[in-house]
Protein backbone atom coordinates (compact mmCIF):
# COMPACT_ATOMS: atom_id res chain seq x y z
CA UNK A 1 0.00 0.00 0.00
CA UNK A 2 0.75 3.73 -0.50
CA UNK A 3 1.43 6.43 2.68
CA UNK A 4 -1.63 8.70 2.69
CA UNK A 5 -0.68 12.28 0.98
CA UNK A 6 -1.37 15.12 -1.50
CA UNK A 7 -0.77 13.91 -4.62
CA UNK A 8 0.31 17.11 -6.78
CA UNK A 9 -0.57 15.52 -9.91
CA UNK A 10 -3.31 13.18 -9.16
CA UNK A 11 -5.26 11.15 -11.30
CA UNK A 12 -8.62 12.00 -10.79
CA UNK A 13 -10.71 12.49 -13.52
CA UNK A 14 -14.37 12.82 -11.96
CA UNK A 15 -15.23 13.70 -8.35
CA UNK A 16 -18.85 13.51 -7.31
CA UNK A 17 -20.86 14.14 -4.47
CA UNK A 18 -24.45 12.91 -4.78
CA UNK A 19 -27.41 13.09 -3.34
CA UNK A 20 -30.27 10.45 -3.45
CA UNK A 21 -33.94 11.75 -2.17
CA UNK A 22 -37.92 11.34 -2.31
CA UNK A 23 -39.26 14.27 -3.56
CA UNK A 24 -43.31 15.28 -2.60
CA UNK A 25 -45.52 13.29 -4.93
CA UNK A 26 -46.71 16.78 -6.25
CA UNK A 27 -43.04 17.88 -7.72
CA UNK A 28 -43.16 18.96 -11.21
CA UNK A 29 -39.66 18.36 -12.33
CA UNK A 30 -39.69 21.30 -14.76
CA UNK A 31 -39.95 23.87 -11.63
CA UNK A 32 -35.62 23.48 -12.20
CA UNK A 33 -35.57 24.68 -15.63
CA UNK A 34 -36.12 28.37 -13.88
CA UNK A 35 -32.85 27.22 -11.56
CA UNK A 36 -30.80 29.18 -14.71
CA UNK A 37 -31.89 32.29 -14.09
CA UNK A 38 -30.23 31.71 -10.06
CA UNK A 39 -27.05 29.82 -11.39
CA UNK A 40 -26.71 32.77 -14.54
CA UNK A 41 -23.23 32.99 -16.20
CA UNK A 42 -21.54 30.26 -13.53
CA UNK A 43 -23.68 27.72 -15.01
CA UNK A 44 -24.97 29.16 -18.50
CA UNK A 45 -25.02 25.72 -20.68
CA UNK A 46 -28.44 23.72 -19.86
CA UNK A 47 -29.76 20.05 -21.06
CA UNK A 48 -32.62 18.02 -20.25
CA UNK A 49 -32.15 14.76 -18.73
CA UNK A 50 -34.09 12.09 -20.42
CA UNK A 51 -34.44 8.77 -19.83
CA UNK A 52 -35.33 5.72 -21.95
CA UNK A 53 -35.97 2.02 -21.02
CA UNK A 54 -35.19 -0.75 -23.21
CA UNK A 55 -35.76 -4.42 -23.45
CA UNK A 56 -36.46 -7.37 -25.57
CA UNK A 57 -39.98 -9.84 -25.43
CA UNK A 58 -39.37 -13.21 -26.15
CA UNK A 59 -43.05 -15.33 -27.43
CA UNK A 60 -41.53 -18.58 -28.75
CA UNK A 61 -39.60 -17.65 -32.14
CA UNK A 62 -40.33 -14.17 -32.01
CA UNK A 63 -38.32 -11.68 -30.47
CA UNK A 64 -40.01 -7.88 -30.04
CA UNK A 65 -37.31 -4.62 -28.90
CA UNK A 66 -39.29 -2.73 -26.49
CA UNK A 67 -38.53 0.83 -26.24
CA UNK A 68 -39.91 3.08 -23.17
CA UNK A 69 -40.03 6.52 -23.04
CA UNK A 70 -39.74 7.20 -19.37
CA UNK A 71 -39.66 11.41 -20.15
CA UNK A 72 -37.93 13.90 -18.83
CA UNK A 73 -36.05 13.11 -15.39
CA UNK A 74 -34.47 16.52 -14.94
CA UNK A 75 -31.38 19.00 -16.19
CA UNK A 76 -27.92 18.96 -16.29
CA UNK A 77 -26.43 22.44 -15.90
CA UNK A 78 -22.31 23.12 -17.02
CA UNK A 79 -19.87 25.58 -16.23
CA UNK A 80 -18.63 27.70 -19.37
CA UNK A 81 -15.67 25.46 -19.62
CA UNK A 82 -17.97 22.15 -19.11
CA UNK A 83 -15.56 21.06 -16.04
CA UNK A 84 -18.39 21.39 -13.12
CA UNK A 85 -21.96 19.89 -13.75
CA UNK A 86 -24.99 20.22 -11.72
CA UNK A 87 -27.46 17.31 -12.21
CA UNK A 88 -31.61 18.69 -10.85
CA UNK A 89 -32.94 15.43 -11.29
CA UNK A 90 -36.62 14.32 -9.69
CA UNK A 91 -34.79 11.31 -7.22
CA UNK A 92 -31.64 13.52 -6.82
CA UNK A 93 -28.77 15.99 -7.14
CA UNK A 94 -25.40 15.43 -8.10
CA UNK A 95 -22.23 17.57 -8.54
CA UNK A 96 -19.37 16.61 -10.65
CA UNK A 97 -16.32 17.93 -10.90
CA UNK A 98 -14.24 17.24 -14.18
CA UNK A 99 -10.38 17.15 -14.47
CA UNK A 100 -8.07 18.79 -13.85
CA UNK A 101 -9.32 18.49 -10.50
CA UNK A 102 -9.14 21.27 -7.62
CA UNK A 103 -8.94 20.09 -4.15
CA UNK A 104 -11.74 18.62 -1.88
CA UNK A 105 -12.93 21.94 0.11
CA UNK A 106 -13.31 23.53 -2.83
CA UNK A 107 -15.54 20.67 -4.49
CA UNK A 108 -17.36 20.01 -1.17
CA UNK A 109 -18.13 23.93 -0.76
CA UNK A 110 -19.15 24.10 -4.62
CA UNK A 111 -21.50 21.00 -4.30
CA UNK A 112 -22.93 22.21 -0.81
CA UNK A 113 -24.07 25.51 -2.53
CA UNK A 114 -25.76 23.97 -5.45
CA UNK A 115 -27.63 21.55 -2.84
CA UNK A 116 -29.03 24.70 -1.55
CA UNK A 117 -30.76 25.51 -4.33
CA UNK A 118 -32.01 21.98 -5.10
CA UNK A 119 -33.21 21.58 -1.56
CA UNK A 120 -34.94 25.45 -1.56
CA UNK A 121 -36.81 24.34 -4.91
CA UNK A 122 -37.75 20.85 -4.25
CA UNK A 123 -38.05 20.61 -0.38
CA UNK A 124 -37.23 17.14 -0.51
CA UNK A 125 -39.18 14.66 1.69
CA UNK A 126 -36.12 12.80 2.83
CA UNK A 127 -32.63 12.12 1.90
CA UNK A 128 -32.23 8.42 1.72
CA UNK A 129 -28.35 8.19 0.25
CA UNK A 130 -25.76 10.32 0.23
CA UNK A 131 -21.87 9.42 -2.06
CA UNK A 132 -18.72 10.64 -2.86
CA UNK A 133 -17.42 9.04 -6.00
CA UNK A 134 -13.90 9.40 -7.42
CA UNK A 135 -12.88 8.53 -11.02
CA UNK A 136 -9.27 7.57 -11.34
CA UNK A 137 -7.09 7.15 -14.58
CA UNK A 138 -3.37 5.78 -13.54
CA UNK A 139 -1.46 5.61 -16.88
CA UNK A 140 0.95 3.09 -15.94
CA UNK A 141 4.18 2.58 -18.66
CA UNK A 142 4.96 -0.39 -20.78
CA UNK A 143 6.44 -3.14 -20.22
CA UNK A 144 4.36 -4.52 -17.51
CA UNK A 145 6.23 -7.25 -16.08
CA UNK A 146 4.10 -7.59 -12.61
CA UNK A 147 0.80 -5.53 -12.05
CA UNK A 148 1.82 -6.54 -8.18
CA UNK A 149 4.00 -3.55 -8.66
CA UNK A 150 1.22 -1.17 -9.14
CA UNK A 151 -1.82 -2.47 -7.93
CA UNK A 152 -1.96 -4.54 -4.42
CA UNK A 153 -5.34 -6.61 -5.39
CA UNK A 154 -4.20 -7.55 -9.33
CA UNK A 155 -6.24 -9.71 -11.09
CA UNK A 156 -4.76 -13.29 -10.58
CA UNK A 157 -4.19 -15.97 -13.85
CA UNK A 158 -3.95 -19.47 -13.20
CA UNK A 159 -1.00 -21.06 -14.32
CA UNK A 160 -1.66 -22.84 -17.05
CA UNK A 161 -3.62 -19.86 -18.84
CA UNK A 162 -1.61 -17.83 -21.42
CA UNK A 163 0.02 -15.26 -19.52
CA UNK A 164 -0.71 -12.15 -21.80
CA UNK A 165 -3.48 -10.24 -19.90
CA UNK A 166 -5.04 -7.90 -22.12
CA UNK A 167 -7.97 -6.39 -20.45
CA UNK A 168 -9.48 -7.15 -16.82
CA UNK A 169 -12.64 -5.71 -14.75
CA UNK A 170 -12.81 -6.67 -11.33
CA UNK A 171 -15.75 -5.56 -8.58
CA UNK A 172 -15.67 -5.57 -5.58
CA UNK A 173 -18.53 -4.21 -2.63
CA UNK A 174 -16.75 -3.36 1.26
CA UNK A 175 -18.33 -2.22 4.61
CA UNK A 176 -16.88 0.07 7.28
CA UNK A 177 -18.79 -1.37 10.37
CA UNK A 178 -18.04 1.51 12.42
CA UNK A 179 -19.85 4.28 10.29
CA UNK A 180 -22.12 1.81 8.41
CA UNK A 181 -20.51 2.98 5.33
CA UNK A 182 -20.19 1.12 1.72
CA UNK A 183 -18.09 0.96 -1.13
CA UNK A 184 -18.10 -0.35 -4.70
CA UNK A 185 -14.26 -0.44 -5.79
CA UNK A 186 -13.76 -0.90 -9.48
CA UNK A 187 -10.24 -1.62 -11.29
CA UNK A 188 -10.33 -1.88 -14.97
CA UNK A 189 -7.10 -2.08 -17.54
CA UNK A 190 -7.75 -0.36 -20.67
CA UNK A 191 -5.75 0.73 -23.67
CA UNK A 192 -3.44 3.46 -22.89
CA UNK A 193 -4.42 7.06 -24.11
CA UNK A 194 -0.72 7.66 -24.58
CA UNK A 195 1.94 5.56 -26.55
CA UNK A 196 3.69 3.24 -24.56
CA UNK A 197 1.18 2.70 -21.14
CA UNK A 198 -1.58 1.37 -20.28
CA UNK A 199 -4.51 2.71 -17.98
CA UNK A 200 -5.92 1.65 -15.16
CA UNK A 201 -9.27 2.65 -13.83
CA UNK A 202 -9.50 2.91 -10.42
CA UNK A 203 -13.23 3.66 -9.52
CA UNK A 204 -14.15 4.43 -5.69
CA UNK A 205 -17.73 5.25 -4.95
CA UNK A 206 -18.04 5.78 -1.03
CA UNK A 207 -21.60 6.14 0.14
CA UNK A 208 -24.47 5.83 3.10
CA UNK A 209 -28.29 4.61 2.97
CA UNK A 210 -30.25 5.34 5.25
CA UNK A 211 -34.22 4.70 4.91
CA UNK A 212 -35.08 6.99 7.46
CA UNK A 213 -33.15 9.66 6.26
CA UNK A 214 -29.98 12.02 7.05
CA UNK A 215 -30.82 15.01 8.91
CA UNK A 216 -29.13 18.33 7.92
CA UNK A 217 -26.31 18.40 9.91
CA UNK A 218 -25.56 14.57 10.10
CA UNK A 219 -24.93 15.01 5.94
CA UNK A 220 -21.94 16.69 6.15
CA UNK A 221 -20.71 15.03 8.96
CA UNK A 222 -21.23 11.80 6.79
CA UNK A 223 -19.39 13.03 3.51
CA UNK A 224 -16.07 13.99 6.13
CA UNK A 225 -16.50 10.09 6.64
CA UNK A 226 -16.81 8.94 3.42
CA UNK A 227 -14.13 10.98 1.78
CA UNK A 228 -11.62 9.69 4.32
CA UNK A 229 -12.39 5.99 3.49
CA UNK A 230 -12.61 7.11 0.02
CA UNK A 231 -8.70 8.42 0.92
CA UNK A 232 -7.89 4.98 2.53
CA UNK A 233 -9.17 2.67 -0.50
CA UNK A 234 -6.89 4.65 -2.99
CA UNK A 235 -4.34 4.66 -0.99
CA UNK A 236 -4.37 0.82 0.12
CA UNK A 237 -5.48 -0.05 -3.19
CA UNK A 238 -1.87 1.39 -4.70
CA UNK A 239 1.52 0.66 -4.45
CA UNK A 240 4.19 3.72 -3.32
CA UNK A 241 5.61 2.71 -7.23
CA UNK A 242 2.39 4.12 -8.35
CA UNK A 243 1.83 6.73 -6.21
CA UNK A 244 5.38 8.50 -7.31
CA UNK A 245 4.01 8.32 -10.69
CA UNK A 246 1.96 10.97 -10.08
CA UNK A 247 3.86 13.16 -7.17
Amino acid sequence: MARQRHLKNAPIVEAIVDFRVKLPTEFEVTTFASIKEKLGNSYPQMEERREIEAGIKVEGKQVEHIVKEKGLQGYFFKSPDGKNVAQFRNDGFTFSRLEPYTEWQGVLAEAKKLWELYKNRASPVLITRIAVRYINQLGIPLPIEDLAKYLNAPPTIPQNFPQELCHFLTRVTVRDPKFDIRAHVIQALEKGSKRGSVTIILDIDVFKQKESGFGEREIWQTFTQLRRLKNRIFFDSITEKTARLFE
